[in-house]
C-alpha cells in the first residue's frame, strides 16, 4: 500500500522494516496492528516534530519567525495528553500544530467555531469546510470535538474538563462584537481549577485610552488582564516572545495594515493599487502580548 510522504517519518519506517521482517518469516501481518506497535515503539512526536510536519502549507510555516508556535506552546505549558479549547480558530493556523499534536499525544481538541446565524449562510459554509478538512483528514488531526462560542452559545466543552483554553488574536473581534466578557467566563468554566488560559493580542500602545471596541484591533496589555481577573483569572506570567518594537500601533488601516493581511484600504472596502506597502512590511507583523492566566485551585 502506497503511504501519504508524512508517514515516512520514524515511526513510518518502523512500521514498514516491521512488515517486511514479520513477512520473511511467513507470519500472517496485520498492517494496522504492525504501525500502530511502530509508533509505540518510536514514541509521540514532540511540539517541535508537529510544527515541522509537512502537512502545513508554506505560508503558514513562513509566519512561525513571528507567532514562534513552540516556544509559545511551551510558555502556556501544552503538554502530551491534555484537553485543550481553541477559541475561534480561524483558518486554523494552530490547529495544524495542536490537533496533530494532541492526536499523536491521547489528547482531546475541541475548536469552539464561530456561533453562526441561519440567515448568514455563508459564516455557516466557512465553519463547515472547516469542520470537513478536520473530519476528512483524521489520520492527521485525530478526532476534533467541534463545539461553538458566540452570543447564545452554550458551554464550549464539559464543564471543568479542561488543561488548556486558548485566546489567539481574537480578543479585539469579541470586543467589538461585545462578547468579551462572555469568552472569559465560558473559558473559567470549561477549565479544570489550576488549568491554564493562554492569550495572544494584538498590544495596544501603553497609556492609551482602549477603545472599548477595539477599531484598530490593538487592545492594551493592562486591560486584558483586568478582564481576566474580573473574570475569576489568576495573571501567572506574561512573555515577550511575541513582541515585535518596530510595531508603531499607528496604522492608517489598523492592525491588518500590517502583515498577513496587508490592508490597503479600510476593511470591506476594495483595495487601493496604487497604496505602498513597503513601509508596513518592513515592520512585519503586529507587536503582541502572550499572556498565561490560571483558574484558581
Amino acid at each position: 500500500m502506497m503511504l501519504p510522504a508524512r508517514y515516512w517519518s520514524r515511526r513510518g519506517v518502523l512500521a514498514s522494516v516491521s512488515a517486511l521482517a514479520l513477512t520473511a518469516c511467513g507470519k500472517k501481518n496485520d498492517p494496522a496492528k504492525t504501525e500502530a506497535k511502530a509508533a509505540d515503539k518510536a514514541g509521540p512526536r514532540t511540539i517541535e516534530a508537529v510544527v515541522a510536519g509537512d502537512w502545513r502549507r508554506p505560508e503558514d510555516r513562513a509566519r512561525d519567525v513571528w507567532r514562534h508556535p513552540v516556544e509559545t506552546l511551551k510558555f502556556w505549558d501544552l503538554k502530551p495528553g491534555q484537553t485543550v479549547v481553541e477559541f475561534w480558530p480561524g483558518a486554523g493556523w494552530y490547529t495544524d500544530i495542536l490537533a496533530p499534536y494532541l492526536a499523536d499525544t491521547k489528547g482531546r481538541l475541541y475548536e469552539a467555531l464561530l456561533q453562526t446565524d441561519p440567515a448568514d449562510p455563508a459564516a455557516a459554509e466557512i465553519a463547515e469546510g472547516y469542520r470537513r478538512k478536520l473530519t476528512e483528514k483524521k489520520k492527521v488531526y485525530g478526532d476534533v470535538q467541534f463545539t461553538a462560542f458566540g452570543p447564545t452559545s452554550g458551554p464550549v466543552a464539559p464543564a471543568g474538563t479542561v488543561d488548556l483554553v486558548l485566546f489567539l488574536r481574537n480578543l479585539h473581534n469579541w470586543m467589538a462584537g461585545g462578547i468579551a466578557e462572555k469568552a472569559f467566563k465560558d473559558a473559567l468554566a470549561a477549565l479544570k481549577p489550576g488549568g491554564v488560559l493562554g492569550v495572544e493580542e494584538h498590544r495596544g500602545e501603553p497609556g492609551r485610552v482602549q477603545d472599548v471596541l477595539a477599531e484598530d484591533g490593538y487592545v492594551q496589555q493592562d486591560y486584558v488582564i483586568q478582564m481576566a481577573k474580573e473574570a475569576g483569572f489568576v495573571l501567572v506570567s506574561a512573555s515577550e516572545i511575541n513582541a515585535n518594537p518596530k510595531d508603531t500601533k499607528d496604522h492608517p488601516f489598523g492592525v491588518w495594515t500590517l502583515p498577513p493581511t496587508r490592508l490597503s484600504a479600510p476593511r470591506g472596502e476594495p483595495a487601493e493599487p496604487g497604496f505602498d506597502h513597503a513601509k508596513y512590511d518592513a515592520i512585519g507583523e503586529s507587536d503582541r502580548m502572550t499572556l498565561k492566566f490560571m483558574k484558581p485551585k
